[in-house]
């Protein structure tokens, strides 16, 4: 139990797993960016392969991502009250949908998409990250959503100290 924050209802061992997934996608975009200007540098296929495997990785990841963070904000009424919550939902969503039509004119077009479309929708992402990144910390860090307080219930198991009282 988180005592009286809002509550994490996607966990395993007590652990929220969204936190646990989110670096993946992120990496993932960022990253396909990052080879998007590197293709652009030089023009070499290589950079335009890891990109397009970068995308993949990444749509693949933030469907992970994003079923524990529904499962979040549906899991406590507290959680969808927080406007921050849905603006993070709304954005990472956003960046689905761009990332998604950037993987698809990539694989239609060929790497010449990259120069064009693809790069511009690779760091309009990168940017709308940036942002849905700064209302996740908002939601954590302000409103401790999944946030255990010092004085909630402790896990039988899992808190050292109630461990300790019990022996």
């Amino acid at each position: 139990m988180e005592g009286d924050n809002p509550r994490s209802t996607a966990k395993v061992g007590g652990h929220p797993l969204h936190p646990l997934l989110i670096p993946f996608p992120i990496v993932s975009f960022i990253g396909a960016f990052v080879t998007d200007v590197m293709w652009m540098t030089g023009r070499e296929e290589g950079w335009a392969t890891a990109s397009n495997w970068l995308l993949g990785v990444g749509l693949a990841t933030a469907l992970l991502a994003a079923i524990t963070g529904f499962i979040d904000y549906l899991g406590d009424e507290r959680v969808r009250r927080i406007g921050a919550a849905s603006r993070h939902m709304i954005a990472n969503l956003a960046v689905v949908v761009l990332e998604t039509v950037n993987i698809i004119l990539r694989l239609a077009g060929g790497h010449e998409r990259i120069g064009g479309a693809g790069i511009w929708l690779s760091a309009l992402s990168v940017a709308i990250l940036a942002y849905s990144g700064w209302l996740g910390g908002e939601l954590v860090y302000r409103h401790g959503i999944g946030v255990r307080t010092p004085d909630a219930a402790p896990v039988p198991g899992r808190d050292r100290k109630f461990s300790r009282d019990r022996r």
